[in-house]
């Protein structure tokens, strides 16, 4: 047995702390590229202890010959060196598993004390402490409470002071600081988000603030998704790779670190500038660890040092904590409710979609402190409970979040549009879902962008009746994305295989001259089944195409020996992004998001394409959405998502220049007609 002991500068108090410097996870201040340090209330094993730092184990990692060391630990040293730290046998990080769930728990179990202890002396399992640093710790709560008075605006100033419109191609260089020349904005990037305001002497949000990070992610089994949908590459007109979405419960979801909008720069030090989609997915897919490069923005950053007398006055402040007269449609509001006692329960019942990320509150218990306040409504989206973010949280982090404070409990919720008129009771009847969120068949008749396309193909045969064609299908007009129904996989046993023609991603148009391009997935099923039962059968199917993404796909899998991924079966098989690119916009699905804000407010989010004389017509796609902003709260639009049209305006033959002077215009609402394909699974 040792005995571990682990102090860090500051740790015996609060003096010097700061929330820039200090460590969100262990609460200690440590370099960002150290291991976390903690203070062990009890000795602990040996074999609990890593062989290269010689404290307790952080995400163990087992070696082939039989060593377990930190994960941190051990890909530092072996960026060095090639052989295993004890015997010395040849080794990479590729060879090396995550420690069984056992021993993950015994080191989970240790007892740790706050590192805060002159002011909390609490002690717990070390799975605890990061959650008690957030939700129980006054140190803690304190220094959070303290940057963001210095750094961020009142709630006055978010709704009602940010500048609005496009900024010029000369402010874009300054709005933007970035990290590296490959990070500027792309030519013909313009920023809706980003113009300030000159109609009125109100203090503007000059820059946006951005920076790199860097994220390791492990999958504990080499089949394991990532849970990370993913749009952009080189040969889109995105240029980078985004991160559209991040799926619940998954390993990006459960670290907590990427966030839906992210640039991913870098894969294993393999820079993505000049990476194809394809690529980039098979990089992603290595099942082996993944260190990722990420540009994460942050939202606005306040040029005017009068803010901070704004936000310290006490009108000013107090506003956001008393009900609002009427709430805009889609509007976001802040409500504080105060409890007598710590313990005293606010009445509110929390639930999760199934078809939507986030908090929703299903329902206010009568009596209850939330029903007596009336601020909050049913179907409210939680986007923040005491400023901790909870747009992709669950139900039960918002619990502990609202079991930890103390007796005032502040809530960011937005409210969907209402269809009632201005006058109409808070306690009108539940109403139909608003139309805006249905989608529809698109009208807007446009080309794909430069380098997708389309091919048809027919296949004619006679057959027997009671063979199958022998393909799985997915996809129809009742699936989440509203996707056209397509081709899984083509089974060796049937018609189609020895034909040859018809191939996995294929997307179906017609059998027998039934049409099948707008049917949900049962209606498809059911009209196959017809047909194939005929004696003729002629299918008819459309095949994207793209420049050099098969080709690109075809060699990473070489590379990257992953012919053999069991996610690649028929059942988990999705196609790419990219494939939906080259579809005909008759095909194409669109629904309209209306967004609502202030005069002085900006809608953001930034957009990449029009025509340009060097490259002709490109569609219009969603490439950045700024936090803190309309776009960021409504949640639906995505990056990667193509604008086909503003205010029922087509976009097709716009330039920038005749863009941006659409969007200006609309001071308080706008409305987006946009076609949104899934992100590459990953």
């Amino acid at each position: 047995m040792s005995t571990i002991e682990t102090k860090a500068a500051g740790s015996s108090g609060s003096m010097g702390l700061s929330w820039a410097r200090v460590c969100k996870e262990c609460g200690q201040q440590h370099e960002c590229q150290d291991s976390h340090l903690y203070e062990y209330q009890d000795d602990v094993d040996d074999e609990l202890v890593c062989h290269i730092c010689l404290q307790p184990l952080l995400r163990p990692m087992d070696t082939p010959c039989g060593h377990t060391y930190c994960f941190h630990c051990l890909s530092n040293f072996l960026k060095e060196q090639d052989f295993c730290p004890v015997d010395r046998q040849r080794l990479q990080l590729q060879q090396c598993r995550p420690s069984s769930l056992l021993v993950r728990n015994l080191l989970d179990k240790l007892s740790v004390a706050c590192p805060h202890s002159t002011e909390c002396q609490a002690q717990m399992q070390r799975c605890e402490l990061q959650p008690h640093l957030h939700n129980r710790c006054p140190v803690f709560r304190r220094l959070r409470e303290e940057a963001e008075k210095r750094k961020r605006p009142s709630w006055n100033e978010l709704k009602g002071r940010r500048g609005d419109g496009d900024i010029s191609g000369d402010a874009k260089q300054t709005a933007l600081p970035r990290t590296s020349s490959r990070d500027q904005p792309d030519p013909g990037l313009i920023n809706p988000a980003y113009e300030e305001c000159e109609e009125d002497n109100t203090p503007l949000r000059s820059s946006l603030v951005a920076e790199a990070n860097v994220v390791d992610l492990l999958r504990e089994e080499p089949e394991e998704e990532l849970g990370l949908r993913i749009v952009g590459g080189k040969d889109t007109p995105l240029g980078n790779i985004v991160i559209q979405e991040i799926i619940r419960d998954s390993i990006a979801a459960r670290d907590g670190r990427l966030a839906p909008g992210d640039h991913i720069l870098e894969i294993n030090d393999i820079s993505l500038a000049s990476v194809p989609h394809s690529r980039a997915i098979a990089l992603l897919r290595q099942p082996s660890l993944l260190r990722l490069t990420v540009m994460q923005e942050k939202g606005f950053k306040i040029r005017d040092p009068r803010s901070d007398l704004h936000s310290n006055n006490p009108s000013t402040s107090s506003a956001p904590q008393t009900q609002p007269t009427h709430a805009n449609p889609g509007t976001v509001l802040q409500v504080t409710l105060m409890k007598t006692h710590r313990s005293e329960p606010l009445g509110i019942k929390l639930i999760r979609k199934s078809d939507e990320s986030g908090v929703f509150i299903l329902d206010l218990l009568s009596g209850g402190l939330a029903a007596k306040d009336g601020k909050l409504r049913n179907n409210d989206k939680v986007l923040a409970i005491n400023g901790q973010d909870l747009r992709h949280g669950t139900p039960e982090s918002a619990a502990q979040i609202i079991q930890a404070s103390e007796v005032r409990v502040n809530f960011v919720v937005m409210r969907a549009a209402e269809n009632s008129d201005e006058g109409q009771s808070a306690r009108a009847p539940r109403r139909a879902p608003d139309p805006q969120y249905f989608r529809r068949r698109s009208t807007f008749m446009k080309d794909p962008p430069g380098g997708f396309s389309s091919q048809e193909k027919t296949v004619s045969m006679k057959k027997e009746p009671r063979l199958s064609l022998g393909i799985t299908i997915a996809g129809g007009r009742d699936c989440r994305s509203r996707l056209p129904v397509y081709i899984t996989s083509v089974q060796p046993v049937g018609c189609l295989h020895r034909e040859g023609t018809i191939k996995r991603g294929d997307v179906l148009l017609s059998i027998n001259g039934a049409d099948l391009t707008q049917l949900t997935y049962n209606e498809a099923v059911s009209v196959l089944k017809a047909q194939t039962a005929q004696s003729q059968v002629v299918l008819r199917v459309l095949q994207t195409l793209s420049e050099d993404s098969e080709e690109e796909l075809d060699t990473s899998k070489d590379e990257l020996d992953l012919s053999d991924d069991p996610r690649e079966d028929a059942l988990n098989w999705t196609p790419l992004w990219t494939r939906w690119l080259g579809l005909p916009s008759h095909m194409h699905w669109c629904r309209d998001i209306v967004l609502h804000k202030t005069n002085n407010e900006s809608w953001g989010f930034s957009i990449v394409g029009g025509y340009e004389e060097s490259h002709g017509q490109q569609p219009f796609y969603i490439k950045t959405i700024v936090p803190g902003t309309p776009a960021h709260f409504d949640g639906r639009l995505k990056c990667g998502d193509e604008i086909v049209a503003v205010n029922g305006a087509t976009t097709v033959g716009m330039n920038n220049s005749s863009l941006i002077p659409m969007l200006k215009l609309q001071k308080n609402k706008v409305t987006l007609t946009v076609v949104s394909w899934p992100g590459s699974l990953v």
